[in-house]
């Protein structure tokens, strides 16, 4: 094929492009790989090679879907109920997340599979944990489906893109009752232009999709046992308002206060540190501690954060570890930033940690 062809049929398919409607809960991704290297907060991973996946919608074995049948009351499958079985969905604010009365140590297995059996690629696993993380991907859903790409999209296809990556975090947190809580969270990036002549782009975060997080929790819902449609009902019910997050000064360390007791700030923070790209090295949730690593946005070197995560280069800049605490009296929290020794953090550092914090936190 000549360049003229070339041309031509790239012009066509911009043409019929513009006349295409996107399935608004559709989701096909396919792992980045191609392009400027995304220049991204501390401690991501780099971009996998070539894996392309399709999230199935609807994929239950019979057995499990018999499995939750038979845990569900009877009665309550037309009335959206939260929980179906051994499994519900809490939510608070833009959050929400699954209750399993089942012990960590037997869902760990399951949700890898869902990941894994969705096609995704896990560039991290910690059982000890509870820790599952996915690579950078490309929603290729988002990008218009003509007549060009259905033709030759293997030909074609490099020449789209929608300018998003997302990548999933999955948490897995044993309760008190012996239960596990699962959370799903979204980071996102996006390319941007750095001038007017739109000669060079470079890669920023954007929000995190409260959207995308409930879909995949629904859909592990149903790996886990439950059906399409109740899977869809409980989602679909409505998200209570949460009390906001604010900035404070406590005896000169600023913290972060919100209106509500230990147990919904505790995991309110471990939901805001998965999706604000902290990695939580251990928890401690009698202590209320977290336990974070953390590069400063200064310490950053021109060769890139790739480049130095990768390297052995004495240049390369160490992460800081903190600790971030939760306070609770009654319905008010405290969280606050200590150093790796347990002392109060009063730095730049802290203030940007818990900047970050209260933003997610709103």
């Amino acid at each position: 094929m000549n360049a003229t062809t070339r041309l031509g049929l790239l012009g066509l398919a911009m043409t019929l492009s513009a006349c295409s409607v996107l399935e608004n809960d559709k989701i096909d991704y396919k792992s980045a790989t191609k392009g400027a290297t995304l220049e991204v907060p501390p401690d991501l991973n780099q971009l996998s090679r070539e894996t392309r996946y399709t999230v199935p919608g609807a994929t239950v074995s019979a057995a499990a879907f018999e499995a939750g049948q038979a845990r569900q009351p009877r009665g309550t499958a037309s009335a959206a109920p939260q929980s179906i079985g051994d499994v519900r969905i809490e939510r608070d604010g833009n959050q929400r997340w699954l209750v399993v009365n089942r012990p960590a140590d037997q869902l760990w297995e399951p949700v890898r599979d869902f990941w894994l059996e969705s096609g995704f690629v896990l560039t991290v696993e910690q059982p000890k944990l509870g820790l599952l993380e996915t690579d950078w991907a490309e929603n290729r859903a988002k990008l218009p489906q003509d007549i060009i790409r259905s033709t030759i999209g293997k030909v074609f296809d490099s020449l789209y893109s929608t300018g998003e990556r997302d990548k999933f975090r999955t948490r897995l947190e044993r309760t008190a009752g012996g239960a596990t809580e699962i959370f799903i969270t979204h980071r996102g990036m996006e390319e941007v232009y750095t001038s007017s002549q739109k000669d060079n782009t470079i890669w920023q975060p954007r929000p995190a999709n409260a959207e995308l997080e409930t879909e995949f929790l629904r859909r592990l819902m149903v790996k886990l046992g439950v059906s399409e449609e109740q899977s869809k009902a409980v989602a679909a019910a409505p998200v209570p308002v949460t009390p906001s997050a604010r900035m404070a000064t406590l005896n000169n360390v600023p913290v972060v206060q919100l209106d509500e007791g230990f147990d919904r700030a505790w995991r309110r923070v471990g939901v805001s540190l998965d999706r604000t790209g902290f990695t939580v090295e251990d928890r401690d949730r009698s202590q209320g501690v977290y336990f974070v690593r953390y590069v400063a946005p200064g310490e950053k070197k021109e060769q890139g954060f790739f480049s130095k995560l990768f390297s052995s280069s004495p240049d390369a800049v160490a992460p800081l570890k903190y600790r971030i605490v939760v306070r609770s009296e009654g319905n008010q929290s405290t969280v606050s930033v200590l150093n790796a020794t347990g002392a109060p953090e009063t730095s730049a550092n802290a203030q940007r940690i818990v900047r970050v914090l209260a933003d997610d936190l709103k």
